[in-house]
């Protein structure tokens, strides 16, 4: 139980860290991306709809799993500071609160994750969405 002492927080966060590097790059390949294309880019309303939604997947899927991993890191430090307790046979109120109020910062990381990828999903997807209607337009024309 020492090592999962030592080691917890910094698996969990280093974890939730690089899910958030992952969501910040692709969102700023996204973002460039639809920067410079236009709906004459695209034969057809398929090709459209694979190529401006590249990517958006994983965004939508690190937002919705990143508050899992947070509460992952809540409940095994949760479990440590149990195990902690029972070990020093010290059943103060003051070391169930501490215990419990630093094993919550985990779920907090995992939600400060989720919730800006969330919106950046949101915003790149109905930019998409906008591209792929621009496409539809273009082709219902001809």
């Amino acid at each position: 139980m020492h090592w999962l002492q030592t080691w917890l927080d910094p698996i969990i966060f280093t974890v939730l860290g690089l899910m958030g590097f992952v969501v910040i790059w692709l969102s700023i390949e996204r973002w460039l991306y639809f920067r410079h294309i236009s709906a004459d880019a695209f034969a057809n309303e398929a090709e459209a709809q694979v190529q401006t939604t590249r990517n958006l997947t994983l965004i939508a899927s690190i937002g919705a799993n990143a508050p899992y991993v947070g509460l992952l890191g809540t409940v095994l430090a949760i479990m440590l500071t149990f195990w902690q307790i029972s070990q020093a046979g010290n059943l103060s109120t003051q070391a169930i609160m501490l215990g419990l109020a630093m094993a919550l910062k985990a779920t907090a990381g995992g939600i400060g994750v989720a919730i800006p990828s969330m919106l950046l999903y949101n915003l790149l997807l109905r930019k998409a969405e906008v591209i792929q209607l621009q496409v539809r337009a273009r082709h219902a024309k001809v």
